[in-house]
């Protein structure tokens, strides 16, 4: 409530004497707002705003926002006093200037999610905070009625999702074949005018888009998608109306902190667009966002974009293959130089097509399967309640939950919560079970795998961390990743000497494990 009511304040007196200056906090949103009539298309006008603290520097595009309303908004990054002035080539939104103070950030504003300091692999948030993604599918949640929307949202805080990769624009598809009551443009004889977008579909986001940070949760925004089918053109725009669209949505959104670019979903698919299209577009979403927020392409099914071209931040994917062994994941890892999220993996379901009918014990194995070779996993979930009814499957339009995994997300972000790093494998050729996200700290997953005895080993090796001496102590947790219990093993290990790259208790103790499958070890020195 802090967060809207400071929002609030700015844009009500943003303007005014210094003396009654708005504040802001740090990584919150800061807008100015003032009308104007101007002749022709209004979207069609350049208005941006210089924002300056005296030794930075920041240019960010405004926007026409209906009714003869032009916006501005700015995410501040350093406390203290800002001043802006604005520009444009209509004089009456010319030179218009005020200030605002950026104030400490309140309890739970980390700030956006960005790569990781000091590690390419890893996400954290802007305070340095770790942030370990755990999200899910909900593709047109935003374009379904209001009631759907509220179930998704208390759907999502019921499971503790913090990501969800969700569509821009709505699908025609068949599992999702409604047609919202908002459109994001124009319509204009039997197609739609691209350079007319309409204000009110866009206010939409933005207010879910809030309801999401107030829950934690980051949005994965898919910008691109090939589901239109003809309904309504989206997919085959001109490339034109693609930048014009880029700029329009980025300035209304960019300084909201929980936000994510991806590109498309499937952009293979997207068969209007060629490659050097897509390599502007990227390029556009990063002129676009003066924040850097993540920015990500996903492909179809073992279609890897050639992330190394540059304007991405991370490595979204479409392939199961990496995650249904131990150690794959971690290959893919070695081959990128930054964060892997597995984004589809297949799904939790009961659908006949092969993508869609995972159990649930197999969609949380995938998950930690990249968890431990250091990379993530999204999950998804497509039951249908009826043979060929799929008015209710929350992959495609949220809703209510019917599967079994979600309720393991929260115990497992708990875990992940006591993490010091990301994880990554500690010797990632020979041990693709074991992993680490520190000196001292291991853990080892065992997967669909029973071993009922397990002899007290760790390897030798620990990532790029200090190598592991004999005579360290540890204790040892034995975690139920689908029971969801953790439960203290008895005694105390201590390594012995150095056994082809591996040590063992110097009494060479073992554990008794359970029965069960999905068995993680957290081993902690002492």
């Amino acid at each position: 409530m802090r967060r809207l009511l400071l929002f609030v304040v700015a844009s009500l007196f943003a303007a005014l004497p210094s003396s009654f200056a708005a504040q802001v906090e740090k990584w919150g949103r800061f807008e100015y707002s003032c009308e104007a009539s101007v002749k022709g298309n209004p979207f069609d006008v350049k208005f941006s705003a210089v924002f300056s603290n005296g030794t930075e520097k920041t240019e960010v595009r405004g926007f026409y926002d209906g009714d003869g309303v032009f916006r501005v908004r700015f995410m501040p990054r350093f406390e203290g006093e800002w001043t802006f002035v604005t520009r444009s080539n209509v004089p009456a939104l010319r030179g218009r200037k005020g200030s605002f103070t950026c104030i400490p950030a309140s309890e739970g504003n980390h700030g956006p999610v960005g790569v990781m300091e000091g590690n390419v692999h890893g996400f954290s948030y802007a305070d340095g905070r770790v942030f370990h993604p755990l999200g899910t599918t909900a593709y047109s949640w935003m374009h379904q009625s209001t009631a759907r929307q509220e179930e998704t949202l208390a759907s999502l805080e019921a499971a503790r999702f913090n990501k969800v990769r969700m569509c821009v624009f709505p699908k025609n598809y068949p599992l999702c074949r409604e047609i919202p009551d908002l459109l994001p443009f124009e319509k204009k004889g039997d197609g739609f005018d691209f350079s007319r977008p309409v204000p009110e579909y866009f206010r939409h986001i933005e207010s879910l888009l809030d309801r999401m940070d107030t829950l934690g949760i980051q949005a994965d925004l898919i910008l691109f998608h090939p589901y239109d089918k003809g309904v309504w053109g989206f997919d085959s725009m001109p490339q034109e109306a693609n930048l014009a669209y880029l700029d329009y949505f980025q300035a209304r959104v960019a300084s909201f902190r929980n936000v994510w670019w991806s590109l498309a979903n499937e952009y293979d698919y997207c068969k209007a667009k060629s490659l050097e299209d897509w390599r502007e577009l990227i390029a556009r979403v990063g002129d676009n966002d003066p924040y850097g927020h993540l920015c990500s392409i996903h492909g179809s099914t073992a279609k890897y974009y050639p992330v190394w071209e540059g304007g991405l931040t991370h490595a979204s994917i479409q392939d199961e293959a990496p995650v249904e062994d131990f150690g794959r994941a971690a290959t893919v890892r070695n081959i990128y130089p930054m964060p892997v999220v597995f984004d589809e993996v297949c799904y939790e379901g009961n659908l006949p097509s092969r993508w869609g009918r995972l159990s649930g014990e197999e969609m949380l194995h995938r998950i930690w399967q990249g968890l431990i070779a250091g990379t993530y996993v999204t999950h998804g979930e497509c039951y249908q309640y009826e043979e060929g009814d799929f008015d209710d499957i929350f992959w495609a339009k949220g809703g209510l939950w019917r599967g079994e995994s979600w309720k393991r997300i929260g115990f497992t972000l708990d875990i992940l919560s006591g993490l010091k790093r990301p994880l990554e494998l500690a010797d990632t050729s020979r041990d693709h079970q074991t992993a680490t996200d520190g000196e001292g700290n291991y853990y080892v997953y065992f997967g669909e795998k029973m071993p009922g005895v397990w002899d007290f080993n760790l390897p030798a090796k620990c990532a790029g961390y200090a190598r592991l001496q004999p005579g360290t102590k540890f204790r040892v947790e034995v975690i139920d990743t689908w029971g969801m219990t953790v439960s203290a093993v008895a005694g105390v290990f201590e390594t012995g000497e150095v056994e082809d790259y591996r040590l063992f208790d110097k009494s060479r103790q073992k554990i008794r494990l359970p029965k069960t499958p999905y068995i993680l070890l957290r081993i902690t020195a002492l």
